[in-house]
Formats: C-alpha cells, sequence, structure tokens
C-alpha cells in the first residue's frame, strides 16, 4: 500500500514532496521513498513520477492496494481531485481512473488531512479513543474527523476542510477561501504573510517565531492573534462534533512552547462550562509519517 502526497511545501505553487511508500496491516513502514516534483509542470507530468515511484515500490515489496492522499477539494468516491488552490491546474483530475490504468490495482483517494487523520486516530496521538479530530496547521489548515475507527468523511469527502471555516467575517480572505477563513487567519502562510507586511519581504513564519523567541512584541502580537483564531476554530468543532481526543500537528504546531501549550488556555473560555474539564488537545506523534501511514490506511475503510 502506498501514498502519493503533495506535502512539504517549497512555494503555495512550487514543489511538493510525493512520498511512497509500503506498509504493513500494523501501520508499519516497510519500503520508503520521496521525490520533489514542480506542480507548476501540471498534472500529467506529476501522476506519471506517481506511477514511476508505484512500479519502483512494486519491484522491493508485494502491494495489495493503493491509497492515496491529496489536497483538496476533492471526490472521494469517484477519485477525483476537483480543484486544490495550492494546486494551479489540477480541475476535475480523475486521478484514480489514470492509475488504476496503468498500475492494474484497486486505487483508493482521501484528503490528505482526513489520510492523516486515519494515521494519528488508530495508530499516533488519538489511538485508543473513540473519537478522534485531527488538525493540521501548516502552509494550510487541514483536518479530519474519525469515529470508531472509521472516517467520517462526508458526502464528496471534504467534511474536514475547516481551513475555509469562518471564524472572523470582516477579516482578510485568501485565494480560492472565504473572507475571514481560518486559513486564511491563522496558517504559516498567514503568519508569514503578516510577518512580511510588518517586518518587510523575507520575514515569513519561520522569521516571525524567531523574532518572537526574542521577545519582539510585533511578533508575539502576530502569534497571538493566530491563536485567537485558531481558538475560535476549535470550539466551533468542539461544540459540533465534541471530539474525545482533538490532535494537533503540523509545522506550525512544532513551535510547542508558543503555539501549543497556550493554545488549550484561548480554548477553554469559549466552551461551554461543562465541557471544559473535558478538552483533550494532543501534540501529533507521528510528525512527517502521519500522511502516507494514514494514506495506506484508507483502502480499509472501503472494506
Amino acid at each position: 500500500m502506498i501514498e502519493k502526497r503533495e506535502n512539504e511545501h517549497r512555494g503555495r505553487f512550487g514543489r511538493y514532496k510525493h512520498s511512497c511508500a509500503a506498509i504493513d496491516e500494523q501501520g508499519i513502514i516497510k519500503e520508503e521513498f520521496g521525490s520533489l516534483t514542480d506542480v507548476s509542470n501540471g498534472p500529467q507530468a506529476a501522476i506519471e513520477k506517481m506511477i514511476t515511484m508505484i512500479q519502483l515500490l512494486q519491484e522491493k515489496s508485494p502491494i495489495q492496494s493503493i491509497g492515496i492522499g491529496a489536497p483538496g477539494p476533492l471526490d472521494a468516491k469517484r477519485g477525483i481531485i476537483i480543484e486544490p488552490p495550492n494546486l494551479p491546474g489540477w480541475q476535475n483530475i480523475q486521478l484514480t481512473k489514470m492509475i488504476e490504468s496503468a498500475i492494474q490495482l484497486p486505487v483508493y483517494l482521501e484528503n490528505d488531512a482526513n489520510a492523516a487523520a486515519l494515521a494519528e486516530a488508530l495508530t499516533g496521538a488519538g489511538k485508543k479513543a473513540e473519537s478522534v479530530f485531527y488538525i493540521t496547521v501548516s502552509t494550510g489548515i487541514g483536518g479530519g474527523y474519525v469515529y470508531n475507527g472509521k472516517l467520517i468523511s462526508g458526502a464528496q469527502g471534504n467534511s474536514g476542510e475547516i481551513g475555509n471555516m469562518i471564524v472572523d467575517p470582516n477579516a482578510i480572505g485568501a485565494p480560492g477561501l472565504n473572507k475571514g477563513a481560518l486559513e486564511a487567519l491563522a496558517s504559516g502562510t498567514a503568519i508569514g504573510k503578516k510577518g512580511a507586511s510588518i517586518f518587510g519581504p523575507g520575514h515569513g513564519a519561520k522569521e516571525v517565531f524567531l523574532l518572537a523567541q526574542e521577545g519582539n512584541q510585533k511578533a508575539v502580537a502576530i502569534i497571538d492573534e493566530a491563536l485567537n483564531y485558531l481558538a475560535i476554530g476549535i470550539s466551533n468543532i468542539v461544540h459540533t462534533l465534541n471530539p474525545e481526543v482533538i490532535v494537533l500537528g503540523g509545522g506550525v504546531m512544532k513551535s510547542k512552547d508558543m503555539m501549543f501549550d497556550p493554545l488549550k488556555e484561548k480554548v477553554l473560555p469559549l466552551l461551554y462550562p461543562s465541557l471544559r474539564p473535558h478538552l483533550k488537545l494532543n501534540l501529533a506523534s507521528l510528525d512527517q509519517k502521519a500522511g502516507v501511514v494514514g494514506a495506506a490506511m484508507v483502502p480499509r475503510q472501503y472494506l
């Protein structure tokens, strides 16, 4: 079982990493390799690279089925990538059909955040919990909900698209997103844009965090604002789904002392008092492996 996942951005419309791995029934990676792909070259070139990687993996490990984690919005049931904001030119791509015709194995498509949610729920920071909502805060913001070991992915497979959740209708938007969407206000990209507007070009999210660590109050304020919006988003999720565990992953959450630790204190006042003692936030434990492991678990969701 393998995954192709456009993650680890090198620019909003630049290079993405394809991860390809053979994974056993326990979620253990047996073989893995990756390759950077310039998605600006269009979907055909990227898909051809995916097929080549799968074929190389087949030479090393027996594969029974293929799971794909890809950015949404997409139609998981029909295996179609609809129009991801970060992948220009990827409109209505029949991805599973194209790969099945070349590989002659069953192929299943899932939103990449949903795939990561599945991995964290079954083998990671949400293991043994009945209900787990996974949130990734990175270049963008995504999510996924797992209940009793099964993804609750919605009619078209887009139930976890929390990045487009409106958390401030009077705030700015971003291409492909609602005005005041969570991703436009609290993602790594959003933090970087705010940093560049205040400190000048070349000051992205990484530089904002470094300045905040040095005590720069403007940088601290940028991060605090992002945390406020994340807290609103999490409170909406808690009141809507009441998950047993919320798992937080993604590159932005690696700044644990500045992001993860203060976040709970900002969420608690936004919840019903009866829900506050039950709020459980966990840091993701699978790191960059969550997407590839979860994608390999996707075919089981259809058995």
